[in-house]
């Protein structure tokens, strides 16, 4: 008996091993990709810090994370196509029936191409309007719409390449969207250089700078994902005018629409967050609870984006297994990578939130003011942080099995419920302030894990049918 129970325990850590290799083969480059995407703002923020007058800077700095909304509130919400078209992929890839994955990346493409057109000239009409309700400072608001209206017109190639991106995670091939993602950063961080501050004869733009290098950067991402679907044209077919399907499309952006929305509300709760936020700031010279909101948030996007990764990992191993038939494996996967992110994000909030925080800190406040606001906020999402993992973890893996309604209401409750009312009342109205806001944001956290946690042990997502 005692041989028996130990090679049950002996089987159970070699099956929890299996499980947690296949998640980290997956997981690490995309964690590597979508680090290096969203470090495109990172870099922004970091030159920011480096612009000659500090007024100017921290104007800036506080100027990006309202941008940077509205650029995810019009071009994410349509790159949510991705959702969709990694589940279906990767239910036909699991099924063997290559060709018909392929056809979903066709409408995925296609879809993507005509909205993104329509989606730029909608943000081009209503971004400036958005962003007077948002900003109170007029020198605030100058720099947010010289740089929102690069960042526009690169809402097509920003939507295609998550199309592509979602074909390629749904067949497992998640290193294509790495190398994308680091040629892209590679060419943002030197156009920054360049036509921030002027140099190799460019003329020095400034905060506009940034949002005319990242134009470029995702296009040049584009092309190399559009590389990798001409390399794997004979295996998918994807490049076929039949492909095009009404259906098809259709069934894609149902999947989709849900993730669209929960893109919506995640985007103006945060839109209202920050302008919480600025409420702080109001008739002060420096906008410096905005700038530190926006360094928290950059800085913290790096780990929000690097759970993601991990969670579209999760979410195309769900999906493959539910194509094949073995919901209790899909299952199985949720919660190796539920652990495995805990261990893993843990460690990093306890660096970025506690032992490191000064330095990290350091890199990106502009001003003194700036960097003691910062502190406190730091640490309170470092601690909250492993919290987050599972939240995004698991809002992921139910994309994947097709919850995505769920996740959508889930997250208007939350963010219109907890987030939003909460970062008001404690922070203005009972005069807590940036801390205050802070608290109902790690509150939100906490809440978001908890809710998608029990709707992921329900297991009713397992009959969910693609």
């Amino acid at each position: 008996m005692a041989e028996q129970g130990g090679h049950g325990v002996s089987g159970q850590i070699d099956f929890a091993a299996d499980k947690t290799a296949t998640i980290l083969k997956l997981a690490i480059p995309t964690v590597f990709a979508m680090l290096m995407q969203s470090s495109v703002n990172v870099v922004d923020d970091v030159y920011f810090r480096h612009l000659p007058d500090q007024l100017v800077a921290s104007n800036a700095q506080s100027a990006l994370q309202p941008s940077l909304i509205l650029v995810w509130l019009f071009g994410g919400s349509l790159g949510a196509i991705s959702v969709g078209t990694q589940a279906i992929t990767a239910r036909r890839f699991a099924e063997g029936k290559y060709h018909a994955a392929g056809g979903v990346l066709s409408n995925a493409v296609w879809f993507t191409f005509v909205g993104g057109i329509v989606t730029c000239v909608a943000a081009y009409l209503l971004i400036p309007v958005i962003l007077a309700k948002l900003i109170p400072s007029p020198d605030v608001r100058a720099i947010a719409e010289s740089y929102t209206h690069w960042r526009l017109f690169a809402f097509v190639s920003m939507s295609m390449t998550q199309a592509v991106k979602g074909f390629f995670d749904g067949i497992g091939r998640t290193t294509y969207h790495f190398v994308a993602s680091f040629v892209m950063n590679v060419a943002n961080i030197v156009l920054c250089w360049v036509f921030i501050f002027g140099h190799l004869g460019a003329h020095a733009m400034g905060p506009e700078g940034a949002g005319f290098s990242a134009f470029i950067s995702t296009w040049i991402g584009l092309v190399v994902m559009l590389v990798y679907v001409y390399f794997h044209r004979g295996s998918f077919l994807p490049v076929r005018w039949s492909n095009i399907s009404r259906p098809l499309t259709w069934d894609m952006v149902k999947l989709s629409f849900p993730a669209a929305i929960a893109t919506i509300v995640m985007m103006f709760g945060f839109a209202l967050f920050t302008k919480i936020v600025n409420v702080l700031d109001a008739g002060s010279l420096e906008a410096k609870n905005g700038a530190a909101t926006t360094n928290i948030i950059q800085i913290m996007m790096l780990t929000f984006t690097a759970c993601i990764a991990f969670g579209t990992s999760t979410a195309t191993l769900v999906s493959q297994s539910l194509g094949r038939k073995e919901p209790e494996e899909a299952a199985r996967y949720g919660w190796a990578s539920v652990r495995l992110g805990l261990i893993v994000f843990g460690a990093v909030g306890l660096l970025e939130g506690l032992v490191l925080r000064e330095p990290v800190i350091s890199i990106f406040a502009a001003t003194p003011g700036v960097r003691e606001a910062m502190h406190e906020p730091m640490m309170l999402v470092g601690v909250v942080t492993p919290l987050i993992s599972i939240a995004l973890i698991l809002s992921e893996a139910l994309f994947g099995a097709g919850s995505t309604k769920f996740v959508a209401a889930a997250q208007f409750l939350l963010v219109f419920g907890i987030l939003v009312p909460g970062a008001w009342i404690v922070g203005l109205k009972l005069h807590v302030g940036l801390n205050g806001i802070w608290i109902s944001a790690c509150c939100y956290a906490v809440l978001a894990a908890t809710v998608m946690a029990l709707k992921f042990r329900s297991g009713d997502w397992k009959q969910i049918r693609l």
